[in-house]
């Protein structure tokens, strides 16, 4: 399995990495999102637009989750995340995700170890590559 992702420019005028998603929400519909490749993250975590679009109740109140930025609180929630291969076909991760409540916390929602874990990572921004690899894919590095 090879997911692809790409790098952004975002905003603030930093180039980051990211992969695009969808996660079902409550009724069915699927959110479209954008989740940053964070190798450091131990979990994924939606951002508070993405948790108010899913329309999910939440399976805890409140939890605490620490990063660069100090400590905020997040809920979690049940869903699933899909992300096309680059086969065409859907690669669909279902769990219990991190979801932050406050607005100002998290611009763009994160990929954590918990999914990343299953693939070697690469993150490549002088070959302007992003990728994610699985199963039958492998990969070689060689010296010029």
């Amino acid at each position: 399995m090879q997911l692809n992702g790409l790098w952004l420019l975002c905003a603030d005028g930093v180039v980051r990495p990211v992969i695009r998603g969808e996660v079902l929400a409550g009724d069915g519909a699927r959110i479209q999102t954008l989740f940053l490749i964070d190798t450091g993250a131990d979990r994924t975590v939606f951002s508070a637009n993405i948790f108010t679009a899913l329309r999910r109740l939440p399976l805890t109140q409140t939890e605490q989750l620490g990063g660069v930025g100090g400590r905020v609180t997040a809920v979690l929630v049940e869903t699933q995340i899909e992300i096309q291969r680059d086969d065409g076909g859907i690669a669909v991760f279902r769990g219990q995700f991190a979801a932050l409540t406050d607005p100002e916390a998290l611009d763009m929602s994160v990929l954590g170890r918990d999914i990343s874990n299953l693939f070697a990572v690469i993150v490549d921004r002088p070959r302007d590559l992003i990728c994610l690899l699985g199963q039958q894919h492998r990969y070689v590095i060689t010296k010029q």
